[in-house]
């Protein structure tokens, strides 16, 4: 018996009869199979795509640190290089997307823990197989605008289609339900005036981010389109951020250095 692919469609081409057809077959299904390199390419543009998910995490993360802990220098590094006439108007602008950006991340965990909650309690009535897990998976995706609850749903749907089309119908439905409640019910009380963004805003400033630069800067869309916004209320329309309310999540974040 041949040992190699060679030695194979060697004894393919010379065989007769029965063990001509046997190894021409095998030797056909051998050449239709995919290459290591094939198999190996999907494996390492999930692995980089992965990885560059969680440097943006980390990045994110780190800015925020340094925002947090340097911002009193920032802001003077930044008064200084602006006319002495402009230099409150550039630090109220500052204190008040510091405020916005605040209020963002307080309304997004607690979001996450809305939904998570939520969506746990119907997986589990609707009798869904992993139903926490996937419950705690669909609540921290929510931090990804639109394409979150999407999978969400899509993994909600294909575990339930384990048990049997009535949970997968069932678990399409709880996210569908859950998601209107969100935009129409949950999110405006729980975000308020947070970013100051109407829904069309949010949805072209996603779309917009995440074709210039990329999927994984789809999560910091909308605090990038609250900066804009802001500044261009103060610079182009001439508003004083100092008598913007401050923003609210339930709890109104702290207006210190605004004054």
């Amino acid at each position: 018996m041949p040992t190699s692919r060679s030695q194979l469609h060697h004894a393919a081409v010379h065989s007769h009869g029965i063990r001509h057809e046997i190894l021409t077959a095998v030797d056909k299904r051998l050449r239709q199979l995919p290459s290591g390199g094939s198999l190996l390419h999907p494996a390492v543009t999930v692995t980089r795509t992965l990885f560059e998910i969680l440097v943006g995490i980390l990045f994110m993360f780190a800015v925020g640190a340094y925002w947090i802990f340097e911002r009193d220098e920032a802001i003077a590094l930044v008064q200084s290089l602006v006319p002495r006439k402009h230099r409150r108007v550039t630090r109220d602008t500052w204190v008040l997307i510091d405020m916005k950006l605040g209020a963002f991340v307080r309304g997004q965990f607690l979001l996450v823990v809305i939904v998570a909650t939520l969506l746990s309690f119907a997986f589990w009535a609707d009798g869904l197989p992993y139903w926490l897990l996937i419950g705690t998976f669909a609540g921290v995706v929510e931090l990804v605008p639109i394409v979150g609850p999407l999978a969400a749903g899509a993994l909600a749907i294909g575990a339930g289609l384990t048990a049997g089309w009535g949970v997968a119908i069932g678990a399409g439905i709880a996210v569908l339900v859950l998601r209107q409640l969100e935009d129409y019910i949950i999110a405006p009380r729980v975000m308020g005036h947070a970013v100051g963004l109407s829904p069309l805003v949010v949805l072209v400033s996603v779309i917009g981010i995440g074709y210039l630069l990329g999927p994984v800067y789809v999560l910091i869309a909308i605090p990038i389109a609250s900066i804009a916004a802001t500044l261009v209320d103060v610079v182009v329309r001439g508003r004083d951020p100092a008598e913007e309310e401050a923003p609210t999540v339930l709890f109104a974040g702290t207006a210190e250095g605004k004054r």
